[in-house]
């Protein structure tokens, strides 16, 4: 399926709403992600992607069929992790298991390492999201371990995942 990854744009807020609001995308993002997710939470993130623009990594739309049905985004680390970047992504439901994702996830990362003085991309699925890891697997990440009971989600205790990706591993 044809998609894009570009910048976030204002008249992107409906159909973010749309796609962002489901509890199953929810259950896998940290809990800074909202859901509900309504009007105004899409507003306001927008809002924020275009006001950083790309001076703290790339937060970009993930639009299939002309419209805005995904994020995603890799943020610039600091401190010791100044060499760093971390990938994190989600899709509209209607489009999980077709190839974007993994796509999606290839392309940012190559612009990424092209465009940054980072060395090691990231991401940090949660173990049960067998969807998001085989998504990582499949664009070239390295499983390196499990962190064990990790996190608490939905005041339920979980394990998650450490991937990455290092620059020489990328076709540049």
């Amino acid at each position: 399926m044809n998609f894009q990854l570009r910048h976030w744009r204002t008249e992107d807020a409906k159909a973010l709403a749309k796609a962002a609001d489901n509890p199953k995308i929810a259950a896998n993002l940290r809990n800074v992600f909202p859901n509900p997710y309504t009007l105004e939470d899409a507003n306001w993130f927008i809002n924020d992607c275009i006001s950083k623009g790309d001076s703290h990594g790339f937060t970009w739309a993930i639009e299939v069929e002309g419209k805005a049905a995904g994020c995603i985004a890799v943020t610039l680390l600091n401190d010791v992790y100044e060499k760093s970047g971390e990938l994190g992504y989600w899709l509209s439901e209607e489009y999980w298991r077709q190839g974007i994702m993994s796509q999606a996830v290839q392309i940012i990362c190559r612009e990424a390492f092209q465009t940054f003085d980072i060395i090691r991309i990231s991401a940090e699925p949660f173990a049960y999201n067998t969807g998001s890891r085989g998504v990582l697997e499949k664009a070239g990440f390295t499983y390196e371990g499990t962190m064990r009971n990790g996190i608490y989600k939905n005041g339920q205790v979980h394990s998650y995942c450490i991937y990455s990706i290092l620059r020489e591993e990328m076709d540049l």
